[in-house]
Formats: C-alpha cells, sequence, structure tokens
C-alpha cells in the first residue's frame, strides 16, 4: 500500500489523528531520510539520533510547514539542518580542522561495508573533503537524483547557485579520486 502525502498531511493536521499521521509519515520517509542524513554524517548512531531529532522536530512544528512545497522536502530541510548542526557539533569537539577531518575520513573508512570497492570508499572520502554547501547539492543531486528546484527549496538556495556547487564538487571529487586511486 502506497502512502499518499496528501493523507499524511490530512492526519497531522488533527489533534486527534496526528500518532498515526506521525507513524504514516514514518513509514514513507524513514529510509530515504536516514540514508540523506547517513551520507552526510557517516556514522550510523549518529544519523539514527539525527532521524530521530528530524521526526520529533517535525511532530513539534508540523503548524508550520505551509503545504507551498511537498512535505518530504521539508523533511529534508529539516534532516540537512540536524545534520549540519551535528556536523558543527563534532567540529567543535575537535581540537583543529584537519582533527575534524581526519575523524570524518576514519569514519568513513571504518563505516564502508567490508566487501565495498576501493572506488566507492575514495568517493566517499571524496565527498567527505567538500565545503559544506558543495557537499549537501553533491549529494542530494548523486545520491538521491532529487531536481535542482527541490534542493533549492530544501537549502534556499538559487537553482543557478545550485548547479555551479554541483559542478564544482564533482570536479573536486573527479581530481581526488584520480590522484588517490591505486595509491
Amino acid at each position: 500500500m502506497k502512502i499518499k502525502e496528501a493523507e499524511i498531511i490530512e492526519l497531522m493536521s488533527s489533534d486527534k489523528t496526528r500518532d498515526r499521521g506521525v507513524r504514516l509519515m514514518m513509514d514513507a520517509y524513514q529510509s530515504r531520510l536516514y540514508w540523506h542524513i547517513r551520507r552526510l554524517i557517516v556514522d550510523h548512531d549518529l544519523a539514527q539520533d539525527v532521524l530521530q531529532d528530524t521526526f520529533i522536530k517535525a511532530y513539534q512544528n508540523f503548524h508550520q510547514f505551509k503545504q507551498d512545497s511537498q512535505l518530504y522536502t521539508w523533511l529534508y530541510r529539516i534532516a540537512t539542518n540536524e545534520s549540519l548542526q551535528q556536523l558543527n557539533k563534532l567540529k567543535r569537539m575537535q581540537k583543529t580542522e584537519e582533527d575534524a577531518e581526519y575523524h570524518l575520513q576514519n569514519l568513513v573508512a571504518e563505516n564502508v561495508e567490508s566487501d565495498a570497492d576501493e572506488i566507492q570508499t575514495l568517493l566517499q572520502k571524496a565527498i567527505h573533503t567538500l565545503p559544506e554547501k558543495q557537499k549537501l547539492v553533491f549529494t542530494m543531486r548523486y545520491y538521491e537524483d532529487l531536481p535542482y528546484e527541490e534542493i533549492s527549496k530544501i537549502l534556499d538556495m538559487s537553482v543557478g547557485t545550485l548547479k555551479t556547487n554541483y559542478h564544482y564538487a564533482k570536479q573536486k571529487v573527479e581530481d581526488y579520486i584520480k590522484q588517490n586511486y591505486n595509491q
């Protein structure tokens, strides 16, 4: 049974049916949001915590959902903001920017499946060297294949800026892989 977004919105809009609406929303979007968060955060446990925080924020702030975008766009925006907050918290815990970079690189290496090939590992490491905006745009476009218009709503950036960020991110990822493949 495919859950319709309109049904979730209707259930979430009423105090009497809000809990059922939250369960349906979680069923419908949990996997997609988890993988979006996981690509940004890398660590499984932290990604689970951020996902939980995302759904809590969505529940608490549903009255702010204006329905001028799709529900999943609004949820992606919350998940992205929660992920960025978590990453900033992790960076503050590290002594230097290099420590934070090293920590993320090690997390990537530890969290890649043992049978994953070298290119996939390099891709993940390359993504985590990108500046924050480029990482977000690249992840949403490359992995989730979201249209620029949807990413624009999620990140509150113009489509032109997104395309530029994606172009630079793609080039940096390609260069990183070329420099580090078979080393």
